[in-house]
């Protein structure tokens, strides 16, 4: 921890760098503050086992994959203790080392590990020895390899606009220098950050280099500098790179329109949230007025058009990005982790900003599903975009070429106790319910508080407030929107059913005397040492119904109880489908408890139909079931599956299970890097267009120029003569085309032979290409496909006649 004597006496870090005691700095803040993490000790059993399974397993695998995967490696080959050698694959790479002992830094705040303690002693060694004598630290530039990436410029800052990120590991660096600073005192990596800091500071600015970053966050760490030394410079920088951004940049990074003209979300989402939080951080340190209009702005765009009902946001995995206002698909739902964890950065400054639940809200509901789904329970695999339906396409990884999710999910986790409260003078915060104990200093007082729930599977929160002398001071207890009939701000979602029970506040044991304000229930009064608070918040399961204009879950409901929201997944259902189920809006729902299934969970049981057609018959076969609903974030924790989160209620909106074809009782092989997208080509989904995600598709991407190939075995041979083959082509933005030219072959004793091709639609887009050929008997049939020169191709769907 931090030296005793820090709070009296200013330590001198490098020439002329200093750090300030919390009193000697800046005036301008944030009105309300967050309850430090390491002041809130965490015994629940929902939230604490998920930390420990970071600290024990998520960070030491996070570094023993950055070892294997050459981040590490990185830093030795740029400080030229390793010569020769290959570097890891991104610019950006280096950043995850600075996460995880960012992560490392928080979960040894939470409890101490000297082993975990030298070894990033020694990774810091690493860093500081690959840094250049004026503070420049990036290893793809300084490593000096023969052939240097292709997004790094023939000089510093050159392609920072565009693809080098030196400005992003910068970010994070200062992220982890400030963290591990806080945890052992070691000045160490905040030196280093600090020669990096002062470096941008003589490099860009007013009459120096005009650029802003092409990766948004160097602006969060320049402001955590400044709140760690007071240095004025830093802050003055981090306003700088926003002010520079735009008007003539690109949508993609938020550079259409300078930021403070910005209206609505645009472009690469995690870049934009960081942004968000960044100018949230600037507006609260300088009073800059039109920072707030904007992101207030901009959130609204966000909340009321954009956020899934996970709190994922970012619809499109073309540019990871926000889609337009309603565009929310749920099979392609790209809604990566790092997104959600940026989104949770933003709208705790929001909160702090405005002191309003609603934005805890979006906050809550964002860290109980779009972002706790982003890890496994085991902790060692990952998710990096988190659809909201699946038919086996998606699997859990145990790493990724671009890792920024993995990194990033340990150094949040430990965290997680720091929104739990907040304060502003003698107004203390209740923003989340799990149990623990917190010490907070009001103007009036200190206080222990001692919260006693079994959140989020009960709705029961016992609060005692323990003042170390009797004081009078306001609890606000945010009522989560989820509790009044209110799942988010705004109109993209509604419940379907009338008003249920409503939330009861008891101050030991008789009716609170409470005034609502900004969705807190306000008890101010003269607090005496063990008070109790009781919140008890009604746990109903609620039927959630989309925007009429949000046109992929109409018909469709979601099962949302407390702060959880629900899916389908295909190990607790008949046959292992969840997408040919239909459930009456009207049906009964139950719950209960399993402490035996996925670490313990609230299940949901209702009766529905399963739906499946008839070869040659439009007439569907309707079978009743039991349907179970599990929480979301618990998905995909026993192989990949079919799953969705929106219901259909209506038989338009169902999909029920095709009848079985030539193709889909056959046995699919290619030359594809993915073996789990081909299943997609004989699904019998059909596409809207050849560009359509809305269901999986099989591709080659990144092959180009090559000969490519697909094939199904039938288990006795069959008789043919018809090829359809829909394309799958995602131009503009995408990488796929149609082929140059395809050909269909059948087996013939043990020989592949092309059909006498009788009729030929073509090679189009948008539609079915049909081939027929003379009839064949054959036990295997064989696309062979030339991809384009400089694309590559994917195929929707191939049927067999």
């Amino acid at each position: 921890m931090k030296p005793t004597k820090m709070k009296s006496l200013l330590l001198i870090l490098t020439a002329g760098t200093t750090v300030l005691p919390a009193s000697a700095q800046q005036k301008k803040d944030y009105p309300i503050q967050p309850v430090a993490f390491t002041h809130v000790h965490v015994n629940d059993q929902f939230w604490a086992p998920k930390m420990q399974v970071n600290a024990a397993v998520t960070i030491p695998y996070t570094l023993q994959k950055c070892e294997e995967n050459g981040r590490i490696n990185n830093f030795r080959m740029a400080a030229h203790e390793v010569e020769g050698g290959t570097l890891s694959q991104f610019t950006f790479d280096d950043t995850d080392v600075y996460k995880v002992i960012e992560g490392a830094s928080y979960a040894m705040q939470v409890k101490k590990d000297p082993a975990m303690e030298r070894y990033i002693d020694s990774l810091i060694t690493i860093i500081g020895k690959a840094q250049e004598k004026d503070g420049y630290l990036y290893t793809f530039r300084t490593a000096n390899v023969k052939k240097p990436h292709e997004w790094v410029g023939s000089k510093r800052w050159e392609k920072e606009e565009d693809l080098s990120h030196e400005l992003y590991n910068s970010g994070h660096l200062y992220e982890s220098a400030a963290a591990y600073f806080e945890a052992t005192g070691k000045r160490t990596l905040l030196n280093i950050a600090l020669k990096n800091a002062d470096l941008l500071v003589r490099d860009f600015g007013p009459g120096k280099l005009q650029i802003y970053p092409g990766h948004q966050i160097v602006e969060i760490g320049l402001v955590r500098l400044y709140r760690i030394t007071g240095n004025q410079k830093y802050l003055d920088l981090a306003k700088f790179f926003l002010d520079v951004r735009g008007p003539k940049g690109d949508a993609y990074n938020q550079a259409n329109a300078r930021v403070v003209d910005q209206k609505t979300a645009v472009g690469h989402a995690v870049r934009a949230t960081y942004m968000y939080t960044g100018m949230a951080d600037v507006a609260a340190l300088t009073g800059d007025q039109n920072y707030l209009n904007a992101i207030d702005k901009i959130w609204e765009d966000v909340v009321y058009k954009k956020l899934y009902i996970t709190g994922g946001i970012g619809a499109t995995g073309n540019g990871e990005a926000f889609g337009e206002a309603y565009q929310l698909p749920n099979m392609s739902a790209y809604a990566e982790t790092c997104a959600a964890i940026a989104n949770i950065y933003w709208n705790s400054r929001m909160f702090q900003l405005h002191g309003d639940a609603k934005y805890m809200d979006v906050l809550e509901r964002t860290l109980y599903n779009g972002l706790l789904s982003g890890v496994s329970l085991s902790g060692d695999r990952f998710f990096y975009p988190n659809p909201l339906a699946s038919m086996h396409q998606h699997q859990r990884s145990a790493w990724f070429a671009c890792a920024c999710c993995i990194s990033n999910m340990t150094r949040f986790l430990p965290s997680v106790p720091g929104y739990v409260y907040a304060q502003n003078n003698n107004d203390l915060y209740v923003n989340l319910f799990m149990s623990n104990t917190a010490d907070v200093s009001l103007k009036a007082t200190k206080v222990t508080l001692t919260q006693s729930t079994g959140y989020p599977w009960n709705g029961k929160v016992d609060l005692t407030v323990n003042p170390a002398k009797s004081s009078t001071f306001a609890l606000h207890i945010r009522i989560p929107g989820w509790a009044v009939q209110s799942p988010v701000p705004g109109d993209l979602y509604r419940y379907m059913d009338a008003p249920k029970a409503a939330f009861k506040l008891l101050l030991n044991g008789e009716p609170a005397n409470y005034k609502m304000v900004k969705g807190y229930a306000v008890v101010e009064r003269k607090w005496k040492k063990g008070d109790q608070l009781t919140l008890d918040l009604p746990m109903e399961v609620e039927k959630v119904l989309a925007n009429a204009k949000v046109k992929d879950d109409v018909g469709r409901f979601a099962f949302q109880r407390g702060p959880i929201v629900y899916c389908l997944e295909g190990p607790d259902n008949k046959d292992g489908l969840v997408q040919n189920i239909m459930v009456d809006k009207n049906a009964k729902v139950t719950t209960a408890f399993n402490k035996d299934k996925l670490n313990e969970i609230q299940e949901i049981s209702v009766e529905g139909t399963g739906t499946k057609r008839q070869l040659n018959s439009d007439e569907l076969i309707e079978v009743k079931q039991n349907v179970t609903a599990i929480p979301y974030y618990a998905w995909a924790n026993r192989g990949p599956s079919d799953m969705t989160v929106w219901i259909p209620y209506e038989a338009s909106s169902a999909r029920p299970q095709p009848a079985p074809t030539i193709a889909s009782l056959s046995k699919v092989s290619s030359s594809s890097d993915n073996p789990r997208l081909l299943e997609a080509i004989r699904d019998q989904y059909e596409p809207a267009d050849s560009k359509d995600t809305s269901y999986p598709y099989l591709h080659w991407w990144p092959k180009k120029n090559s000969k490519e190939y697909v094939q199904y075995d039938f288990a006795a041979a069959q008789t043919v003569s018809e090829s359809a083959v829909y394309w799958y082509d995602d131009q503009p933005w995408g990488g796929c085309r149609i082929p140059v030219s395809y050909q269909v072959l059948y087996l013939k004793a043990g020989k592949w032979v092309p059909v006498e091709i009788s009729s030929d639609s073509g090679i189009a887009k948008d539609q079915f290409n049909v081939l027929k050929f003379k009839p064949v008997n054959t036990k295997a049939l064989k696309l062979e496909i030339q991809l384009p020169v400089e694309q590559s191709s994917g195929i929707h769907e191939w049927k067999v006649k």
